[in-house]
């Protein structure tokens, strides 16, 4: 079985989610959920989400509603805490250079638009139907494949703007010394539902669901500070489904 917590996965928080996956493998043996003791290594997202094998992940909300649904069951949908959003919601942080003195979004029509992933709803699909009810139109882009990079390019001149979900802003703040030279310029709006965990049709999402809902209940300090998991909601298909889709995609990037 396939096991894997893709999404916030960076060095400095994979102890703590070996120890989260070691509570939850715990807590489905006790049940009699056969579990591997390691998590699984991922390179292709996409197949890896489709696997009839898919015991756990965590998927992002664009891909769920573009692709997944048909193929996978919401086990449930973690709640990080963010600021200013309903239990099991989250927001995008606009980020630009600190010391670039642009006032608002709309100053940026135009500007070199940095986002991780065409699939990514936080990177790029909320951030479009955030600027389009402005008004504001981005016609520059460059792919950089994950948000700590967008963020590093804005940092560093690469890029003018970019998205970052609240949680991946969070860490960047934490880890990353560039994020002292960047700002929040504007926030999404907190009505997306965050990230949700996954599984094979094959699998029985409940009992899956009690395991991990079990598992963020027993983090310890450290753990629950390090992944900011605060617990486990349920938010139905129809919800995520019912997000939009950005109006325009960018076609190529572009410096």
């Amino acid at each position: 079985m396939l096991v894997s917590f893709p999404m916030y996965a960076r060095k400095e928080v994979a102890e703590s989610y070996d120890r989260f996956w070691n509570a939850v493998r715990s807590n489905l043996l006790e049940v009699g959920i056969q579990a591997p003791r390691d998590l699984t290594s991922v390179e292709d997202l996409l197949a890896h989400w489709m696997s009839p094998r898919l015991l756990i992940s965590q998927t992002c909300g664009m891909p769920y509603r573009n692709h997944l649904h048909n193929c996978v069951s919401l086990i449930g949908t973690p709640d990080y805490g963010h600021e200013e959003c309903r239990a099991g919601y989250y927001r995008s942080a606009i980020v630009v250079r600190a010391a670039d003195s642009r006032p608002n979004l709309a100053a940026y029509s135009g500007a070199l638009f940095a986002y991780n992933d065409m699939g990514s709803q936080s990177g790029i699909s909320a951030p479009l139907n955030h600027a389009a009810t402005h008004g504001v139109h981005f016609s520059r882009w460059v792919q950089s494949h994950a948000h700590t990079n967008s963020a590093r390019m804005v940092a560093s001149g690469e890029a003018d703007i970019a998205a970052i979900d609240a949680l991946s802003w969070k860490q960047i703040n934490r880890y990353d010394s560039f994020a002292a030279s960047l700002r929040v310029l504007d926030w999404t709006e907190p009505a997306t539902p965050t990230l949700p965990f996954i599984t094979s049709k094959t699998q029985n999402a409940e009992l899956l669901y009690q395991a991990l809902a079990q598992a963020i209940d027993s983090l310890s300090e450290i753990d629950q500070a390090v992944t900011s998991l605060r617990g486990l909601v349920k938010i139905s298909e129809e919800e995520y489904r019912s997000v939009a889709n950005p109006p325009v995609l960018p076609v190529e990037t572009s410096q």
